[in-house]
């Protein structure tokens, strides 16, 4: 049987590698972003628990206000600020950071500068 070799078949097969080695905690949980076509989500997750400790994304309104594009480099760092900022409301200062198979470039490296800045450490 041939392979998949879609560009969603391709991230997840280099996310699924990434994920073999990677795994968040609740000293340090895993901050994992999810890119679509027109927003970005990123949550932090306790893997040893399974839960969602916090989460942020451009559906909410907060966050896509004033913005032009909700698919934009300024939503990502937008949404990287907002993620840093609830992660400290909830006593976190240290993520293991999760690229989801997504090239460490554009929109998740500004998502992840953005988070980095307002205090978030990984």
């Amino acid at each position: 049987m041939a392979r998949s070799t879609s560009r969603n078949a391709l991230r997840v097969r280099r996310h699924a590698r990434v994920r073999k080695r990677l795994s968040g905690d609740t000293s340090r949980p895993r901050l994992s972003v999810f890119r679509s076509l027109h927003h970005i989500y990123v949550q932090l997750i306790d893997d040893s628990t399974g839960r969602t400790i916090a989460a942020a994304s451009t559906r909410e309104k907060e966050l896509a206000a004033g913005l032009a594009s909700c698919k934009s480099v300024g939503a990502a760092e937008k949404v990287g600020a907002a993620i840093a900022q609830r992660a400290k409301d909830k006593g976190i200062s240290a993520v293991v950071f999760d690229r989801g198979g997504y090239k460490y470039h554009g929109k998740i490296k500004a998502l992840a500068d953005a988070a980095r800045g307002a205090g978030l450490e990984f």
